[in-house]
């Protein structure tokens, strides 16, 4: 492939990147361009196309966290193989949903943390590199209380009546316009659902699917999920990944009617699923009866090169994902809302068996949250994290610069954690008990997994929690460590 012949448009409002990254993206899923062809240099067609090199390199790497191009040292870059994965709808024979698409919470408490993450100059005090805690300094508190004032100030009383036992319409309308912006997720709101924490949804949904199913979760995996599946007496089949997340083959060999995936940024390995991987997830979905993936899409909105990957439920044709979400991550681990977004068949199931259950979030919280992400206040706070999320990610990576030679670090560009595995294989244990004698807190792979690991040589770093200065001196306190 030697050049592209498509048109920028400068005045149409979208950026010269995104237009980059939408007509490659649109050639390879339309099988114009084959997999294994090879694309132009970022030189060569940042000067076909007049324009600067930066804006074709962010397109390329939106492409290559997606899984629809690799990068080949010293060749260049290529389109991916995935097989059949543009073509998923039609070999499927089936029809799409009625529906028309027109449009855990990880988070510790922020008391708590701020008692941990006090400098180690203090006797007996530790740096806590907790993968869950996240950063409360950037809360807008002033607007928060702004909005809650001026809800209670003009309320009626249907404010304080029961509500509806889905949640409010109006929040799940704006939480739907949300999603299908940001996610790329397809959705009305009828089909969302609002709850008090995704514990809460996980419980509802056991009621949906029933007893006893047969559910696979990658291994490692985020914990409390696999703990309340447990506590559901599903048969949980875990499945081991490889570099691209969890392969479908493992699935029909495990003869599982449900499996549970964090593709957009799995926890806690950090990988992103690439799109072929995802096709295929979705092709076994639709080739067996009552079969569904659950996404759960904790973090998605920390990304810190190019754009968010959309989400799987973005891609589904025939209604087999069931996507969550919720905001502890990106607003406060208090806030407790959580959502998901059921497709038809399972959304028919719940208004019959499950609508008496009624919503367990405040109406008043609804309406804040309401307003919230309505009237911009939201993607403002969003925009101010990620600046604030990108600047410790990158000093904790700068600081942690002498420990590559003897580390595998990954995870990174994404998330609010790293992963560091010993390439010399030194065990986790160590690696924890070794930071502990520096008055440090690291966490180790196996408390993720849900067969206990015993040699593993993995720990996760977490940063979120931390100000720059600490994330200094723990980064300086683990090379004493494991120097």
């Amino acid at each position: 492939m030697n050049e592209m012949n498509f048109q920028l448009r400068t005045e149409s409002g979208v950026r010269l990147y995104e237009q980059i990254y939408g007509h490659i993206k649109r050639e390879i899923n339309e099988g114009k361009l084959l997999a294994g062809e090879k694309l132009p240099s970022t030189r060569f067609l940042a000067e076909y196309l007049q324009v600067s090199r930066s804006t074709v390199d962010y397109a390329y790497a939106q492409l290559l966290s997606e899984g629809y191009i690799e990068a080949r040292p010293c060749r260049g870059y290529f389109v991916c193989s995935a097989e059949g994965m543009f073509h998923l709808e039609e070999t499927c024979g089936k029809e799409d949903p009625p529906m028309g698409r027109k449009n855990n919470d990880r988070s510790a408490s922020a008391g708590a943390s701020s008692c941990r993450q006090k400098s180690s100059g203090f006797p007996g005090a530790v740096i806590d590199f907790s993968p869950y805690d996240i950063d409360m300094s950037g809360f807008p508190f002033g607007v928060w209380r702004k909005i809650t004032k001026n809800i209670l100030s003009y309320a009626n009383s249907e404010l304080f009546t029961r509500g509806e036992p889905q949640g409010d319409y109006e929040l799940r309308q704006t939480i739907s316009r949300y999603l299908h912006s940001s996610r790329g997720v397809n959705c009305v709101p009828e089909q969302l659902i609002v709850g008090a924490g995704n514990d809460y949804l996980l419980m509802l949904l056991e009621k949906i699917l029933g007893r006893h199913v047969r559910i696979a979760m990658e291994n490692p995996t985020y914990i409390r999920s696999y703990r309340i599946f447990r506590s559901f007496a599903y048969d949980i089949v875990p499945v081991d990944m490889d570099g691209w997340g969890m392969a479908a083959d493992r699935l029909e060999e495990k003869d599982v009617r449900v499996a549970y995936v964090m593709p957009s940024h799995q926890f806690p390995v950090g990988t992103v699923m690439p799109i072929g991987r995802r096709m295929e997830l979705l092709k076994w979905a639709d080739n067996g009866e009552n079969r569904y993936l659950i996404e759960d899409d904790y973090d998605s909105e920390f990304r810190y090169h190019g754009k968010p990957v959309p989400a799987l439920q973005a891609s589904d044709k025939h209604g087999r994902v069931i996507y969550m979400g919720t905001f502890s991550k990106a607003i406060a681990p208090a806030i407790r809302v959580s959502f998901m977004v059921l497709p038809e068949s399972l959304l028919e199931k719940y208004l019959r068996d499950c609508s008496f259950y009624s919503c367990t979030v405040s109406r008043i919280d609804q309406s804040i949250l309401n307003e919230f992400i309505r009237d911009g206040y939201f993607e403002r706070h969003l925009n101010k994290m990620r600046k604030l999320y990108r600047a410790k990610h990158t000093c904790l990576l700068e600081n942690l610069q002498p420990l590559r030679d003897r580390f595998l670090l990954s995870g990174e560009n994404a998330g609010l954690h790293l992963v560091l595995t010993s390439k010399e294989g030194t065990r986790e244990q160590r690696l924890v008990e070794r930071a502990a004698a520096e008055q440090v807190k690291v966490y180790g792979l196996s408390e993720s997994m849900v067969e206990r690991c015993t040699d593993s040589s993995t720990v996760l770093l977490g940063f979120g929690g931390l100000t720059e200065g600490q994330l200094r001196e723990g980064a300086e306190a683990l090379l004493r460590a494991w120097g």
